[in-house]
């Protein structure tokens, strides 16, 4: 695995004492962490310095609404709340800015939220609620493109692929076209092998493919750096190395205990993701399956290299296995590729993992086998236990408010979604609140301390599917 480069540190180097990064950082069994450096992401060693923030909380402070979690969502529901509600919240954030999901993620933008396929939906919900929900995230999507065009993130429009990585799920493939296209509206088209490879890529475990036209790539950090520096113009406050060490609620306020004071609010919004730690509110207790993600990203290919291995466009891939593979070439010419990781966090740095990583590039490259890997990371991605998000206040009585569940989907989403939990605070009506993502909680799980045994048991099972059965 190559040398991790250089982490650049933030505007506040000297407001405290920052704290090596833990590769073994597991949320349901690892405290809080206080501080901690990046995650030596290609996001992070390419995105330039970060942007101001306001450093650690140093008093007991009184605030009207506090976000908890300074990534996409927490950003996008801070930034809305100011532009959209002139309210100026406070953001926490246990370590650096922006230090979890999104700074770790694939930077893939879809038109898509949680893990479930818009044939899924019908089955689900019925064609009625299935069509209110496409669109609702469809102009979430469209919401999200407009904050990317504002921004300077590397945007790579062209849509998404989805590939076939074994004949049979050509069928499968082809009933999602159907669906987005004769149900929904989409100009979804199929390639047959031979188009993909003439008109996008070369892979060689492909069948064929799904196109879809809605599909951004963009690189993620700077995309969250122009969220912050949009907030902070406005008056939000972001406060890094301040966990939430405790939470008590006294009389309807909030009493949010960090190491350097004590953060009393009325309102709280929580964003913290697939980074959710055990025991910060009993609403949220075996709400989440954090679920890791490994990513590498080689070093930039030569246009030679390029061209032997068949890489013929930016646009951004997915694969038909359940553990799935996602993979894209960068504006740099570097070749980003990722998948599923360790069950544990304790299990993270296992070799086994990144030669799975890399073993699936090679697989659909095998020109690129001795390209040498320029940044190796992972990531915990949080999935509800039914596969769909949720934003929503849970208790009625409680003034607490979240957004979780994306799946791998939170890119895009999250801006939507960080919209959506801004008006959910602040009490704006909308038919789009009898949508499932909104009406209810996140489900639990009747086995949730067992969990961890069956996503073990799980990974083999669907290896097995994916590659043999």
């Amino acid at each position: 695995m190559a040398a991790s480069p250089e982490v650049v540190n933030g505007a506040h180097p000297a407001s405290f004492k920052e704290s090596p990064y833990d590769p073994l950082f597991d949320p349901l069994v690892t405290p809080t962490g206080r501080g901690q450096a990046y995650a030596p992401t290609y996001w992070v060693g390419t995105a330039g310095t970060p942007p101001e923030d306001d450093g650690p909380i140093n008093s007991d402070i009184d605030a009207d609404i506090v976000i908890i979690g300074s990534g996409f969502t927490g950003l996008a529901t801070a930034l809305n709340l100011a532009q959209e509600h002139g309210v100026k919240a406070i953001v926490l954030e246990a370590n650096r800015t922006v230090w979890g999901c999104t700074s770790r993620n694939g930077g893939q933008g879809q038109n898509a939220s949680g893990r479930l396929y818009r044939s899924q939906w019908i089955q689900r919900w019925g064609l009625d609620t299935a069509k209110r929900l496409d669109a609702e995230i469809r102009g979430g999507f469209e919401y999200w493109k407009s904050m990317v065009a504002t921004i300077d993130c590397d945007a790579q429009p062209g849509g998404h692929l989805y590939t076939a990585h074994r004949a049979k799920k050509m069928a499968f493939l082809e009933n999602e076209a159907r669906i987005m296209k004769d149900v929904f509206g989409y100009n979804t088209r199929m390639l047959s092998r031979a188009e993909l490879h003439e008109q996008y890529v070369c892979d060689q475990e492909a069948h064929g493919a799904l196109h879809e036209p809605d599909g951004v790539g963009v690189h993620p950090l700077k995309l969250a750096f122009g969220y912050i520096r949009k907030a902070r113009a406005l008056g939000v406050k972001i406060h890094p190395a301040s966990p939430v060490l405790g939470w008590e609620t006294v009389n309807g306020v909030h009493h949010l205990r960090t190491p350097g004071g004590i953060v009393r609010a009325r309102r709280v919004a929580v964003a913290t993701g697939g980074y959710t730690p055990q025991g910060l509110h009993k609403s949220l207790t075996s709400k989440i399956m954090p679920i890791l993600s490994n990513s590498m990203v080689t070093r930039p290919l030569t246009e030679a290299e390029r061209a032997e291995a068949g890489l013929k466009t930016t646009t951004f891939i997915t694969d038909t296995r359940t553990l799935r593979f996602y993979y894209r070439l960068l504006p740099d010419g570097s070749m980003q590729i990722g998948s599923r990781s360790s069950v544990t966090g304790a299990d993270a740095k296992n070799p086994r993992h990144f030669e799975l990583l890399k073993e699936g590039l090679y697989r659909k490259f095998p020109s690129l086998r001795n390209i040498p890997i320029a940044y190796s990371w992972w990531g915990w991605v949080d999935v509800s236990h039914d596969m769909m998000p949720r934003i929503t206040q849970p208790d009625p009585r409680e003034q607490i408010y979240y957004a979780f569940g994306y799946g791998g989907n939170g890119v895009s989403f999250s801006s939507h979604a960080g919209r959506r939990l801004a008006e959910r605070i602040m009490g704006r009506p909308g038919e789009q609140w009898n949508l499932p993502i909104y009406n209810s909680p996140l489900p639990g799980h009747l086995f949730a301390p067992f969990r961890r045994l069956g996503q073990a048991m799980l990974y083999k099972y669907y290896y097995l599917r994916d590659e043999h059965l």
